[in-house]
């Protein structure tokens, strides 16, 4: 068996996180799996430890990654320029949408039985997206990135004594409801320069883009029910041109797919994508804040190696689209 590296964030929801690991010790050493174990510090502090563990020798390696989406974009971005590395995930955060889309079991001692067993097989290997800022600033995205309202979002609850609050509750997702309701009446919406591939598209009254490589982001949320995180492809959202009020009912409804219903609601698939806007939009990654529009995102095709059973939700959508053409 390959060596196991696991890197888990203490501080994830909270430190419950930490809570999380010491299940999870307990059971690899009930099971005799042997593993070494590495403990983030400061922000950032799990993109130094994947690359030092990546480049510390050619041999194989499997890093697992214990937090939230935070945490694997850290590690995604530690990893990605080295070739023998496979990615595995356990959630410990308070989002975890990186476990929804990529079929991972909320439940983390669940998740580290999968893990295991997926060892064992061949690992899937993703697509991810690079973003290139005006800086010439690189990053990596895992599940996806976005321009606009929702980058807002991010970055409030980024910074934000609310979301600590509502985690001891066990209602940390409700912090991007909050933040939504609270930015919503004061928000001004911009006009995107939105160019896929080469096709220039002018959007006026732009809450957001998404550019997407698996369908969840915000704690749940399906904002790209036809993402595949293998098909060469990123799916982009845009919202624009609708009041405030119905931008609730497209809130609402995306939790279940549907506000791709709406006409205001645009979808794109690209491989290159570039975002320009009238004012300067703040810009996410994975959640992450990572600055202000403009920027170029491309698709890195079959990039990353991953422990996932995401093969399965690739032919359960590849069935839903087959049948929804037939009708």
């Amino acid at each position: 068996m390959k060596q196991i590296y696991f890197i888990i964030n203490p501080k994830a929801r909270n430190g419950y996180c930490l809570n999380v690991w010491r299940k999870l010790e307990t059971k690899l050493l009930e099971d005799k799996i042997p593993y070494l174990a590495f403990f983030t510090e400061y922000p950032g502090h799990a993109i130094k430890l994947a690359s030092q563990i990546a480049a510390k020798d050619h041999e194989k390696k499997v890093i697992i990654a214990v937090g939230g989406d935070g945490t694997m974009h850290e590690v995604v971005n530690g990893i990605v320029k080295y070739n023998n590395i496979t990615l595995g995930f356990v959630p410990g955060g308070s989002g975890n949408d990186f476990s929804r889309g990529f079929q991972i079991p909320s439940d983390p001692e669940e998740a580290l039985s999968v893990i295991l067993r997926l060892i064992k097989k061949e690992a899937t290997i993703i697509d991810i997206g690079m973003v290139t800022m005006k800086d010439h600033s690189e990053t990596y995205f895992i599940n996806n990135m976005g321009a606009g309202f929702d980058a807002l979002i991010s970055h409030e609850v980024n910074h934000s004594k609310v979301k600590a609050w509502l985690n001891k509750l066990s209602l940390g997702r409700l912090v991007y409801v909050y933040f939504l309701l609270k930015k919503l009446f004061s928000y001004k919406c911009a006009t995107i320069d939105l160019s896929i591939d080469g096709r220039r598209h002018i959007l006026e009254q732009t809450w957001f883009v998404t550019v997407s490589n698996q369908p969840y982001y915000g704690g749940g949320m399906m904002i790209a029910p036809g993402a595949i995180p293998d098909d060469g492809l990123l799916d982009i959202t845009v919202v624009h041109s609708l009041s405030k009020w119905k931008l609730l009912l497209v809130f609402i409804s995306v939790f279940w797919g549907k506000h791709i219903q709406f006409k205001e609601v645009q979808t794109f698939k690209g491989r290159i994508v570039f975002i320009q806007s009238s004012a300067s939009l703040y810009v996410h990654a994975d959640g992450e804040d990572k600055g202000y529009t403009p920027l170029n995102i491309h698709v890195q095709t079959k990039k990353l190696k991953v422990l996932t059973r995401v093969g399965s939700m690739r032919e359960t959508v590849l069935k839903e689209r087959d049948s929804n053409e037939l009708q």
